[in-house]
């Protein structure tokens, strides 16, 4: 479950990213969006290799950037084996909704008093809405991620925004096993604008107990289709 040259040769466009200062963090940055893209895909091994040699960077930078994203829960390194894409438990599932149940209500009960800063928000929802009009399911599942980090971004706080990144990017890891973006995301576009609306209107009560609903289930629909095609729960890495 490899990546393949003509892959990596797309890879290689990503250098320009990196500047002229190749850092483990701008490598981790780039990595970890392929990653929540699908490009790698959970079990994909990843070649020192053929990612150093497509984004012309050292062996310790790139053991650097692995390491940093096997901190971050999106890689998992076995010994004798390699670097692989993690395969995420159920647990890990149930653990992430938790964790965004806590954050994105916590955020919505805190914004105080209305007017707030919805641009971010309103432009995922159309994007979405759009999406879903052109059948572009993937797009509805990137518009829907991007709803939820504009919605924790309204906090102002770049330590909860980072948390937010590390928190979806896993949870991508899950949309790439279930493959259906489209019975993930589109039953949710109502319930996005729903929430915005009541934003709009300062209604933050109303917001926080439609986002609480919302996570509710979403989790149950996503643990019991993800539960069903990952052997064993999913059991340890990968």
């Amino acid at each position: 479950m490899g990546t393949t040259g003509s892959g990596l040769g797309e890879l290689a466009g990503d250098r320009g990213l990196l500047g002229r200062t190749s850092t483990a963090e701008r490598v981790a940055d780039i990595l970890r969006t392929r990653i929540a893209d699908g490009f790698f895909r959970p079990g994909a091994r990843l070649s020192e290799d053929g990612i150093g040699g497509a984004l012309g960077v050292s062996r310790n930078t790139l053991r650097e950037a692995f390491r940093l994203l096997t901190h971050e829960r999106l890689l998992v390194h076995e010994l004798n084996r390699g670097v692989f894409v993690r395969f995420l438990t159920v647990d890990d599932v149930e653990d992430i909704y938790r964790t965004r149940r806590l954050v994105e209500c916590a955020v919505v009960r805190g914004l105080g008093a209305p007017p707030f800063a919805l641009d971010g928000l309103l432009t995922a929802v159309l994007g979405g809405e759009r999406s879903a009009r052109d059948r572009h399911w993937p797009g509805v599942a990137t518009a829907n991620i991007h709803f939820h980090r504009e919605l924790v971004a309204l906090a102002r706080s770049a330590r909860t925004d980072e948390l937010m990144r590390g928190v979806l990017a896993e949870l991508r890891l899950v949309f790439h096993v279930v493959d259906d973006p489209r019975g993930l995301h589109e039953p949710y576009l109502i319930r996005n604008r729903e929430i915005l609306e009541a934003l709009e209107t300062g209604r933050c009560d109303t917001a926080e107990r439609l986002l609480g609903d919302y996570l509710d289930d979403s989790r149950a629909r996503l643990v019991e289709v993800y539960g069903g095609l990952v052997p064993d729960g999913g059991a340890a890495g990968r």
